[in-house]
């Protein structure tokens, strides 16, 4: 089985380094970053943390070189998804290719390249430490199944599935993984912004009395919109947030080390996705609305002061 992961980012690094472990996949990477694809061509990719090894693998900033894949997983920002998909696609003329990303309306972008779409979330979070270097922070669950309106077959579905099992990592066949989808939005849309917001850590955010209010309240709007979808979801992403606190307290959300570099930050699949479904279906969703105005205005903020 030839596999490619589009992303090399935290994600991207920790599904590749672990199918890089097995001797009947062959595992390809894209990721525009030729200093992290350099070193990880030269000393493998090296994962720290949670996980601790070195896989071998193929790596490219140039996708023209990388052959035929029947599956892929795509673990870009959601904002950098119509680009990858673009570059990548003919890579994948007869394959199947796995979001693993934030939010919501990547599959839409990526069923527009690619002949079958599997629909996923994942749990597992980390960071580039060095080039060709990932830290694990936290482990987790992840779940894939077909994307309704461009689906891969449940055999797709299973082989990628079974791969990431045998490589050491939890993943979960669905025939509607929408459930488990809908429920990691809610949560990120709560802690990624509220981190992002006020630049604490996971852990340290929820023991702020009134942060850890406005997290329920921004998973509340979340659920009602996922109720009028008819949407069920896997667990209460209010739990999940205390939950969080305790497995991964020192954990900064990917939109907190996006403002922290000061690079755009995935709320238009966050906080405004949710709202825009919101509005779509007739349930309001005040807070986040205000949400991704504030973070909006922030990345505003970045432009103004490259401007002096």
């Amino acid at each position: 089985m030839r596999v490619c992961i589009i992303g090399c980012g935290a994600i991207g690094s920790l599904f590749a380094a672990h199918l890089g472990r097995l001797d009947d996949v062959e595992v390809w990477a894209y990721d525009p970053y030729k200093e992290h694809v350099d070193a990880i061509n030269a000393n493998g990719l090296r994962l720290t943390g949670k996980s601790d090894f070195v896989a071998k693998l193929n790596a490219r900033s140039d996708a023209a070189e990388i052959p035929s894949c029947e599956l892929g997983i795509i673990a870009v920002k959601t904002l950098h998804t119509r680009a990858a998909m673009e570059a990548t696609a003919a890579i994948f003329a007869d394959g199947a290719v796995c979001s693993v990303q934030n939010g919501v309306g990547s599959e839409e972008i990526i069923s527009e390249y690619v002949p079958r779409v599997i629909t996923g979330t994942t749990f597992p979070a980390g960071h580039i430490s060095a080039p060709g270097v990932c830290n694990q922070d936290t482990g987790g669950s992840t779940w894939i199944g077909p994307f309704a309106p461009k689906p891969a077959s449940m055999e797709e579905v299973t082989k990628l599935a079974d791969a990431c099992k045998r490589a050491g990592l939890d993943v979960i066949a669905m025939e509607d993984a929408r459930g488990a989808q809908w429920t990691k939005l809610i949560f990120n849309s709560a802690s990624n912004a509220m981190g992002a917001l006020t630049r604490l850590p996971h852990g340290v955010a929820c023991d702020q009395p009134g942060v850890r209010l406005l997290m329920s309240a921004l998973a509340k709007e979340g659920v009602a919109v996922a109720d009028a979808l008819g949407i069920v979801l896997d667990d209460d992403p209010d739990k999940m947030i205390d939950h969080g606190r305790e497995v991964a307290y020192n954990h900064k959300p990917s939109m907190l080390q996006d403002v922290e570099a000061q690079r755009p930050t995935e709320v238009d699949a966050l906080n405004a996705g949710i709202a825009a479904i919101g509005r779509d279906v007739g349930v309001p969703c005040p807070l986040n609305e205000a949400v991704t105005g504030m973070i909006k205005g922030l990345e505003h903020s970045w432009t103004l002061e490259n401007q002096k």
